[in-house]
């Protein structure tokens, strides 16, 4: 019997890990399971779960657009920078909606960020985060990172606002805050962030974890083909033999394809100098 294979649209509370929420799913499905997007402890939201096969096509969703809803508290400075970490400055300015709206359309378009020092961020095979519990300088290369948008969307209190964030993957939205900040000539820290949309999955149709059981799990599964954006081809009969055994069938134009063998989702197929074959196989 063919294991299943698709991805669950999991909204992750606050306050437990990206890891901890797909070993939750990991358990209920008795299948190995894969997160796309790390989110947080702290942030809530979207969490794209591959069950199965399926983690194999992450590289095909990890570009994809993501909208963030999230909080900065003006004035406050954390080592995390956000509501989690240890208060390093507090008191300092607190600007105005006016001078935030002059600044924020500097960080709009193909920018440069540094990373957060508490990050996931490999440091010669060490976790970023990992250096820094332990005290230990943590120097990260800048990365250039696409932002689409950036709206402020209202004041929540007399040293908080909420930003509206589009942006592509790679984006931390922490030090989006930092340096929107920086820019204002004060510090701040996030203190919310829920992760509204990646890719095709939005918040609006996910799931929480308790909304799964063991016999209704596969109802919330989407299938692996849903989830990106190729022209479709479908071979069958000898053609079919041969991809599935890993071999080339004539095709004129160059590219990648969702494949199709005998009316069923293969994987991804891709197409070159006249000759396809199957790049990725789920099956």
């Amino acid at each position: 019997m063919q294991q299943a294979s698709g991805f669950i649209n999991l909204n992750k509370p606050s306050g437990i890990s990206s890891a901890a929420a797909v070993g939750k799913i990991k358990r209920l499905t008795g299948i190995p399971c894969g997160h796309m997007g790390t989110l947080d402890p702290m942030a809530s939201g979207v969490l794209p779960v591959a069950v199965g096969n399926s983690s194999r096509l992450f590289n095909y969703l990890l570009n994809k657009e993501k909208i963030y809803r999230a909080v900065f508290r003006f004035g406050v400075e954390t080592d995390t920078l956000d509501a989690l970490g240890s208060v390093l400055r507090e008191g300092e300015k607190v600007p105005e909606q006016r001078e935030i709206n002059d600044k924020i359309r500097f960080f709009v378009g193909e920018i440069e960020q540094f990373p957060p020092a508490y990050s996931a961020k490999n440091v010669n095979g060490v976790r970023a985060y990992q250096l820094a519990r332990q005290g230990k300088p943590v120097v990260l290369q800048a990365k250039k990172v696409l932002v689409q948008s950036i709206a402020l969307t209202r004041k929540v209190s007399q040293d908080s606002y909420e930003f509206l964030i589009t942006c592509g993957g790679g984006t931390y939205i922490r030090s989006l805050c930092r340096d929107i900040a920086k820019a204002c000539r004060t510090v701040a820290t996030m203190t919310s962030l829920v992760r509204e949309k990646s890719g095709i999955f939005t918040l609006e149709t996910a799931c929480t974890a308790e909304q799964l059981t063991p016999e209704n799990w596969q109802e919330f599964l989407i299938a692996p083909d849903k989830v990106f954006d190729f022209p479709a081809l479908d071979f069958d009969d000898e053609q079919a033999r041969k991809l599935r055994n890993g071999l080339g069938v004539e095709y004129s134009r160059d590219g990648e394809y969702k494949l199709y063998l005998d009316d069923e989702f293969y994987g991804i197929a891709c197409a070159e100098g006249g000759i396809l074959r199957a790049k990725v196989k789920l099956v």
